[in-house]
């Protein structure tokens, strides 16, 4: 599988089979460059512009935006209700987790994830073994949380998203203070990385930083 960071919580995901899932496109006016990228699945994690412009995403691709199971291509999706505050949702409304699993390796978004999680929702995510997760605050968890999800789900690797860059001007915090909390993370230099199932299996939890892709 490879993963590729088109900035704030947008990821390309392509597998093996050359299935490509997008998540959380954003508009135009966030500041990083739209994904130019065909796809056979987008999945959208709540209906705010800097996540939902699925309308930018060229091709035919399947919109997943709703809470349940899904099967597109043989890539079995979970989406799992959460919210986008710590205050079941009053503030900003419900944001949707999802799970996939490509190439048997389990890949988990949390969207704009603004709450630590509760029992029940570890349970319904399950085993992680690739995990995109929000650290800038404000209007998501911050690096304190984040670092209480992850210890949570014990990902073999995490990806932070969701964080200030010299892309955008979101009143959110970088991605430094998360990589503080958790004693500290390997900055990759690179927009794509490639994860094959041997690199996850039986691995301690491990943070690895992606540049945007531009």
């Amino acid at each position: 599988m490879r993963i590729t960071w088109f900035g704030h919580a947008c990821f390309r995901l392509v597998s093996d089979s050359g299935v490509t899932i997008i998540t959380d496109p954003f508009d135009e006016t966030v500041g990083y460059e739209l994904p130019d990228e065909q796809a056979d699945i987008v999945t959208v994690s709540h209906q705010h512009f800097d996540h939902n412009y699925v309308q930018g995403v060229p091709g035919n691709p399947e919109v997943i935006n709703k809470i349940g199971n899904f099967y597109v291509k043989d890539i079995p999706i979970k989406g799992i209700k959460s919210y986008h505050d710590d205050q079941g949702g009053s503030k900003r409304g419900i944001n949707i987790i999802y799970v996939f699993e490509i190439d048997g390796i389990r890949v988990c978004h949390l969207g704009d994830l603004g709450h630590v999680l509760v029992e029940e929702q570890v349970g319904q995510i399950g085993d992680v073994d690739v995990l995109f997760i929000p650290v800038g605050g404000t209007y998501t968890i911050d690096a304190n949380a984040a670092a209480s999800v992850v210890s949570s789900l014990k990902p073999s690797i995490v990806i932070p998203m969701h964080y200030k860059t010299d892309r955008i001007d979101f009143p959110i915090d970088g991605v430094d203070k998360f990589l503080k909390v958790m004693g500290g993370g390997t900055h990759l230099n690179d927009h794509t990385l490639e994860v094959k199932k041997q690199d996850v299996e039986g691995k301690e939890t491990r943070i690895v930083v992606l540049d945007y892709k531009s």
